[in-house]
């Protein structure tokens, strides 16, 4: 990785990278799982994506810092929004996903389902 095309190739996709939890690698430490990703027909960096799981809590984190405060701060309606979100991006089909969500945003179990219902019947 020494040219400035890659260097810039790899600025450009580290945001997403980190936004979805993932690592970034040099190509031939990639498993077989990883994703290599070419510029200008090289090889120039593998990224690994995070277990399903991690990427709930790097999406949280991230809802957390864009609202600017701890999610169980949120006022109802803002908390239905990220519920709205959520789901959109497939949260609750994550293995204890609505536990993981209720927790974040200090409500119960109920009240998510509830706030997914809403939606579902507005």
């Amino acid at each position: 990785m020494t040219g400035t095309g890659e260097e810039t190739f790899i600025a450009a996709v580290k945001p997403l990278v980190d936004a979805m939890g993932g690592e970034i690698l040099p190509p031939d430490e990639a498993g077989p799982e990883d994703v290599v990703l070419s510029w200008e027909g090289a090889d120039v960096v593998a990224v690994r994506l995070p277990q399903l799981a991690d990427s709930l809590d790097h999406i949280l984190a991230a809802m957390e810092r864009r609202k600017g405060k701890p999610l169980a701060d949120l006022d109802r309606k803002a908390k239905q929004e990220v519920v709205r979100i959520l789901e959109a991006r497939g949260a609750f089909s994550v293995r204890h996903g609505v536990e993981t969500v209720a927790g974040a945003l200090g409500v119960s179990r109920f009240t998510v389902y509830n706030y997914l219902n809403r939606d579902k019947n507005a």
